[in-house]
């Protein structure tokens, strides 16, 4: 019977389980990763995390009691410089436990027991999975308490929204009426007029082209022609005006010609 039996004794004597875990201590803290069976490792557990929280506050008197436990100066040093500085945070389970397969002779279960924060790719994992994963929220699992505060915000953020409209709308209404009475005067004035008022002006009108038309244009002096006369003389003339000149002469010529022969 297991009776006020507190902890494994592994089957060993307790000087050499001391010894064998202040060992396995001194290995796991040095290479981080231990291969063993799961009931080593979990009376290891055990002897490993008291240890690293003392690590916490770095003084003599602590150094002092883990180098009663490890016995080795390499690991106090590794403990206290690095160990902590990458574990120290954590309010505890300083260790994981990885079951692997069972041994071959006695059948015995092995594990894997390392610091937590060491194992790299275990971290990226899980950094991929929290960028993976999409929080949703839901107004279902709220507590009373939060639906209440949050209808009481919505409420009083509605009559705040009310109050503003109602008071900004008065001076609108009144801008707004301005402004219909406005266009509607621009309307009237825009209006085309109608068949009987377009008539008279269409007569009006007739008779001012017609005094336009009957205005004489003043004759100009025999003094003016002769000026233009003998500036269009001076002129030089292209060969188009030479070539339509000659063919004026020479159809003047032919009727001249004609007129001859039919008074012969």
């Amino acid at each position: 019977m297991r009776h006020r039996k507190s902890f494994n004794h592994l089957g060993r004597t307790t000087a050499h389980r001391k010894a064998m875990l202040s060992n396995m201590a001194v290995s796991l803290i040095l290479h981080k990763r231990i291969n063993t069976t799961t009931a080593k490792a979990k009376a290891l557990k055990k002897y490993v995390e008291p240890l690293i929280t003392k690590a916490k506050e770095d003084n003599t008197h602590n150094r002092r009691k883990v180098f009663q436990k490890l016995q080795d100066k390499n690991a106090v040093s590794e403990l206290f410089r690095n160990v902590v500085v990458k574990i120290g945070e954590r309010p505890g389970g300083y260790t994981r436990i990885l079951k692997t397969e069972n041994r071959l002779g006695d059948n015995a279960e092995l594990c894997i027991i390392e610091l937590v924060d060491y194992n790299e790719n275990m971290l990226a994992a899980k950094d991929e999975e929290k960028s993976k994963k999409k929080r949703s929220r839901r107004g279902g699992r709220r507590r009373g308490g939060a639906k209440k505060k949050a209808e009481q915000t919505t409420e009083s953020t509605a009559k705040e929204k009310a109050e503003g409209k109602s008071v900004e709308d008065k001076p609108k209404a009144k801008a707004e009426t301005d402004s219909t009475s406005d266009a509607i005067a621009e309307k009237k004035e825009e209006k085309p007029k109608s068949g009987k008022e377009a008539k008279p002006e269409a007569k009006k009108e007739a008779p001012e082209a017609e005094s336009k038309k009957a205005e004489p244009k003043p004759k100009k002096k025999p003094a003016e022609e002769k000026k233009e006369a003998d500036k269009a003389k001076s002129k030089p003339k292209t060969k188009k005006e030479e070539s339509t000149e000659d063919k004026k002469e020479d159809k003047a010529e032919e009727k001249k010609d004609d007129k001859n022969k039919s008074e012969s």
